[in-house]
């Protein structure tokens, strides 16, 4: 069979709408020809980018892509909103809800057209615009709208007759489930009065009875949700925030991560640093899932369906993580008050592809062809510098477009392609050849205050770098050390490297030469074994044995002391023999 055409990339500005053929040709698409002036709001292609559908600010039309054809046009001049059901069969439009001065009820203003006939089946009111669209399952069998806080279902696009619902206290939002039947449902409720909030899964129609849940998971501390079911549809993670951090800690409002599986089980994300949770993505294959966390610089890792870490990625600029459709890459970047520094991974390997750096861009796509990305630089996020650059994944830009000074980029996307259409190529390290000349980064150095500027440059780091590392298990290896552990080691190095330096800082002619690492330093005022959790260990005895002999001098003065004090005054002789095992074990 003949290669799919290269994806096409579609640009919305006020240049107008226009196409552009995908890689590697880059010149205006003849399928379209370009709709000029400032007035198109909307555009969307279908699922499987055979259908394309615009508004010009009078009409909706539509397109078939592949032919050229003009399927329908539709006199919507105020519709903001399109989408096609997954198997092209319906288009929805919406436009912003209005009521009459009179006070009495605003015509429906969400309508669902039938793609073939170009009849209007169904016409709703949807007040808001977030979540206008009804979810349709993959084989469009179902179809479901929250309506008044409950979710109606609809069957085989019979919009006349609601075939189920499903009715708790508020539901606030609900995700349909990816893939073939059985069709889930993952609903979220918001706590009140006290109540936690909770998210529960159902499988489409059994919504009645105590245990007809599949899941569910409580927490407290959410003012919204976001919902993300793996594409087997086999769990479902929950980003839970608030909109302020009562401690104070984050600008951002507090994350918390949860895992919920269809088969019950559920757990909480502890994450290894504090701080906001950016970005969490599923890897396609369903089995693994990346997240970027932690007060910058952000940590990102790779956690596997028992939520352990599979792979950490270290310390870095970023906030954001990108899949590639098949899986195999997986791109960390710094978007939006970052500098957009990129890292590529070969996910097989773990093994560093490129760092290219799209600086000011807002929007990022994989090309359906796992091989090219899209990044640009959108009006209203930005209003100087638009244009857009399209990469590939070794760090090459292919091509570029800037956007005249006075002008503006509103909305970028690839053309979608159906997955399975573009086969999985081997990664390649050599980065592709490219006529568009490469541009060096900018390195904005630190500020140095003038009475240091002719001096030598020290080197002081505002944070604790984290390199990378694998976290599976290595056979015949032991288990690798917890983070913590790893942690509380270089904590302690550093401390213990600090005060060699101060002392030689005292008396510069005494500098002793530093004991290599193998040698005990067995002093009972710093006891330290190479090992944390010992030291730890020796911290607390000691810490309790300070306590026993505060409490003894409050007896000697002839304090009357509680039953439990008396008893830990028992417990003297066993600590100091436990802290003397432990530090000639050192």
């Amino acid at each position: 069979s003949a290669p799919p055409p290269p994806p096409l990339d579609t640009f919305r500005g006020s240049e107008g709408l226009y196409m552009v053929n995908g890689p590697p040709h880059f010149t205006e698409s003849a399928l379209f020809p370009r709709e000029s002036g400032k007035n198109c709001k909307v555009y969307t292609f279908s699922k499987d980018g055979t259908l394309f559908a615009w508004g010009n600010g009078e009409k909706i039309n539509v397109i078939n892509v592949t032919n050229k054809g003009l399927l329908h046009s539709f006199d919507l001049p105020k519709a903001v909103c399109l989408e096609f059901s997954p198997k092209n069969t319906i288009l929805a439009t919406w436009q912003p809800y209005t009521t009459s001065k009179d006070g009495t009820a605003g015509i429906p203003n969400l309508q669902l057209y039938d793609v073939k006939t170009g009849t209007c089946l169904k016409s709703f009111i949807q007040k808001k615009m977030q979540n206008w669209c009804p979810s349709w399952s993959e084989d469009e069998s179902i179809c479901a709208r929250n309506v008044n806080n409950e979710v109606h279902f609809f069957e085989n696009n019979n919009f006349n007759t609601i075939a189920n619902k499903l009715h708790l206290q508020k539901i606030n939002d609900f995700v349909l489930s990816p893939g073939p039947q059985p069709y889930k449902v993952a609903v979220y409720v918001p706590g009140s009065k006290g109540a936690p909030s909770f998210v529960r899964l159902y499988q489409y129609p059994n919504f009645d009875g105590p245990h007809a849940a599949l899941a569910n998971k409580s927490f407290f501390k959410a003012d919204k949700v976001t919902m993300l079911w793996n594409k087997k549809a086999t769990a479902v993670l929950v980003i839970a925030s608030t909109d302020v951090d009562k401690t104070g800690a984050s600008y951002y409002g507090e994350q918390t991560l949860h895992y919920i599986a269809a088969n019950g089980e559920s757990a909480v994300m502890q994450l290894p640093k504090n701080g906001p949770i950016y970005d969490v993505v599923w890897n396609s294959s369903s089995t693994e899932f990346c997240a970027v966390y932690g007060f910058m610089p952000a940590k990102a890792t790779i956690f596997n369906l028992k939520c352990d870490p599979v792979f950490d990625f270290g310390t870095g600029p970023r906030n954001a993580a990108y899949y590639s459709p098949h899986g195999h890459i997986l791109v960390l970047a710094g978007f939006g008050n970052l500098r957009g520094q990129m890292e590529v991974w070969d996910v097989k390997n773990y093994k560093l592809i490129s760092k290219p750096v799209a600086s000011d861009s807002t929007y990022f796509a994989w090309c359906p062809d796992g091989e090219h990305i899209l990044t640009a630089t959108c009006a209203p996020r930005l209003r100087v510098n638009n244009g857009y650059k399209i990469w590939h994944y070794t760090g090459s830009v292919l091509h570029k477009y800037d956007v005249p000074s006075n002008g503006e980029l509103w909305q970028v996307s690839w053309q979608p392609f159906l997955d399975g259409i573009f086969p999985v190529k081997t990664i390649t390290y050599q980065a592709v050849r490219s006529d568009v000349p490469s541009e060096e980064p900018k390195v904005a150095t630190a500020y140095r205050p003038p009475a240091l500027r002719n001096k030598p440059v020290t080197n002081s780091k505002l944070h604790e770098e984290e390199p990378p590392q694998n976290m599976k298990p290595q056979a015949g290896n032991d288990k690798p050390l917890s983070k913590t552990a790893l942690k509380n080691q270089r904590k302690h190095e550093a401390k213990k490297a600090a005060k060699q330096e101060a002392r030689n800082e005292k008396s510069p002619d005494l500098a002793p030469t530093p004991a290599p690492q193998s040698t005990p330093r067995n002093t009972v005022s710093q006891s330290t074994s190479g090992d944390p959790e010992i030291d730890k260990k020796i911290k607390n005895l000691k810490k309790k044995l300070k306590a026993i002999e505060q409490l003894k001098e409050q007896a000697a003065a002839g304090k009357q002391l509680e039953k439990n004090q008396l008893e830990k005054i028992q417990k003297e002789k066993a600590l100091l023999q436990e802290l003397e095992d432990l530090e000639l074990g050192i």
